[in-house]
């Protein structure tokens, strides 16, 4: 029997297809109350539209836990190899819409 404080280990197995991964330069998240959407596809230059190769839902919960694992990761990327620049984007600056201050 394994003790209560020792996490269970998970055997993971991944197909060969999806073990190749797909290259993505373009994504989309959009979210309701119980679940987030991600969209990941590519744009090529020359060509005017985008196209979605893989959707991936979950809920709120795994999300965050996935956002909390790319700032990690990230992190530990820029700490071994410098700072990823991502073009653009303006630098120290918020994207999007901010919310009405009235």
């Amino acid at each position: 029997m394994s003790k209560p404080n020792q996490p269970k280990q998970i055997n993971i197995k991944i197909d060969e297809k999806v073990g190749e991964g797909v290259y993505a330069n373009f994504f989309v998240i959009t979210n309701s109350p119980s679940e987030f959407i991600m969209d990941f596809g590519r744009i090529l230059p020359g060509i005017p539209d985008a196209k979605i190769y893989t959707r991936v839902v979950c809920t709120p919960s795994h999300a965050k836990q996935l956002l909390q694992l790319l700032e990690k990761n990230v992190d530990n990327f820029e700490k071994q190899f410098g700072e990823i620049k991502v073009q653009g984007m303006p630098e120290n600056k918020p994207v999007g819409f901010k919310p009405d201050q009235n």
